[in-house]
């Protein structure tokens, strides 16, 4: 899952950034308001973490301007500030949550994973597609009982995938979701990813759930019956 970390203070965002990329996000770094909105505006995000006192234009202000231009992404709210009005207007301008600085990371992690849930269908910690399990909150995963051990992007690339279990997600998506600005969408990187977890999640079981829908992308499905151009 990709995520937009919006804080002015270079070495808070160094270790916020390095702290939930260990935990298999991608983040991308804004230093203030006008340079959120231009990425919020040219890159698909699934989660926005806002500090409110920025350069140029204040979190209020960002916020704001997000819900006019109708983005639904969650916003997370940081900020030094604790009076009841600030909280107040933050949730008022569009924010979705509000963490009060200085805070326990854990908590913030908790809380991301909590935005992440919400959407059209709450999703549970727990994600299940055949003998596939994938526990979202512990980040472990089993497969017909049978631990698996995935690497920190592995991770992040099957979560999308079982997220999204039954759609055909493409290329674009999955570089839009799970790496971060850097990643160069003419190289084979999700390919190699794709054919890593295979070898993990389906080698040696009966029903492959990593399938290739060939000139669109890639759907995850427990389902044996195939489709056009799968």
């Amino acid at each position: 899952m990709r995520i937009l970390l919006v804080e002015d203070e270079a070495r808070a965002a160094r270790m916020l950034a390095k702290g939930l990329r260990e935990h298999t996000y991608a983040v991308d770094v804004a230093a203030h308001g006008e340079e959120a909105l231009y990425q919020a505006g040219v890159n698909e995000y699934d989660l926005i973490i806002l500090d409110i006192m920025l350069p140029k234009i204040d979190g209020f202000e960002v916020c704001r301007e997000l819900r006019a231009q109708g983005l639904t992404i969650p916003v997370l709210m940081l900020t030094a500030r604790d009076a009841v009005r600030d909280r107040i207007t933050g949730l008022d301008v569009g924010a979705d949550d509000y963490l009060t600085k200085p805070f326990d990371f854990y908590e913030l992690l908790a809380r991301v994973r909590a935005l992440l849930r919400r959407g059209q269908v709450l999703h549970s910690d727990i994600i299940t597609v055949a003998d596939l399990e994938v526990d979202t909150r512990a980040r472990l995963v089993t497969r017909a009982g049978r631990s698996v051990e995935l690497t920190s992007k592995e991770y992040a690339l099957l979560e999308y995938l079982v997220r999204r279990t039954g759609e055909v997600v493409s290329r674009a998506e999955i570089g839009e979701h799970v790496w971060d600005v850097d990643f160069d969408p003419f190289s084979n990187l999700i390919e190699v990813f794709i054919l890593r977890l295979r070898r993990k999640i389906d080698y040696g079981q009966d029903v492959k759930l990593i399938r290739t829908v060939r000139g669109t992308g890639y759907r995850l499905a427990a389902t044996v019956e195939r489709e056009a151009g799968e």
